[in-house]
């Protein structure tokens, strides 16, 4: 077999394979609230080209797409490895949580990772199914930008950011998100080695920043659409 097929087997290079996975969705997350901040602008123009230019490039974005794809399946597939090995070599759950070290890194976030990610898993199906594979064109969503008839998917969010369960379901998937980032980041970064008394700390209040900022800026736009506009 393999050198790089024997890592990858190995419980090191299982973790090393998740934190490389997991820091590249995270800068996908990152982008993709950036994309998708130009609805606060409440302009249907802007969100729509925006739209439109990425729909546009073709066989750029079928790679792009297929390589989240397989980001996303090797994350999953190693995490429920990972999480079935655990299982198994620890059948009898502990009484109680204890905190190891100080300080220490352990919390809710830390002890619920399957969890959380198994909701986030179930939103993002359900959102793409909505948003991506939802009403375009031919069921009237269109609109004119630059001189153009692209679709009108600001109309297609609006829309669904007026149901209360949507936004209730939106709201409590990014939060759940939101606490799978808090332990993920860290735990990512520390799984490649950068663990040490002194940036540890620094390590874990960026990954908690960086939590932070994510899931209030997605969850700033179906607030603000339901509750405001």
């Amino acid at each position: 077999m393999l050198p790089v097929f024997t890592a990858v087997r190995s419980s090191v290079g299982k973790k090393v394979l998740m934190a490389v996975t997991a820091l590249s969705l995270v800068l996908f997350v990152i982008a993709h609230l950036l994309g998708n901040l130009k609805l606060l602008g409440r302009e249907s123009d802007s969100f729509n080209r925006y739209a439109h230019k990425l729909e546009s490039l073709g066989g750029l974005l079928y790679l792009a797409e297929i390589g989240l794809i397989l980001l996303f399946l090797t994350h999953i597939t190693i995490a429920i490895s990972v999480f079935l090995t655990t299982r198994k070599a620890r059948p009898v759950g502990y009484y109680m949580h204890k905190h190891i070290g100080k300080p220490s890194y352990n919390f809710f976030g830390s002890t619920t990772m399957i969890y959380t990610g198994v909701v986030v898993l179930v939103f993002l199906i359900v959102h793409l199914i909505h948003f991506k594979f939802g009403q375009g064109v031919k069921e009237g969503y269109i609109k004119e930008v630059d001189g153009e008839s692209v679709r009108d998917l600001h109309r297609l969010v609006i829309e669904g950011f007026q149901s209360f369960w949507y936004v209730f379901f939106y709201v409590v998937s990014i939060s759940l998100l939101g606490i799978h980032l808090s332990h993920g980041v860290w735990s990512a970064f520390q799984s490649l080695g950068a663990s040490h008394p002194r940036y540890t700390p620094v390590i874990f209040g960026t990954g908690i920043l960086i939590a932070v900022t994510l899931s209030l800026g997605f969850l700033s736009m179906p607030i603000l659409i339901y509750f405001i506009w």
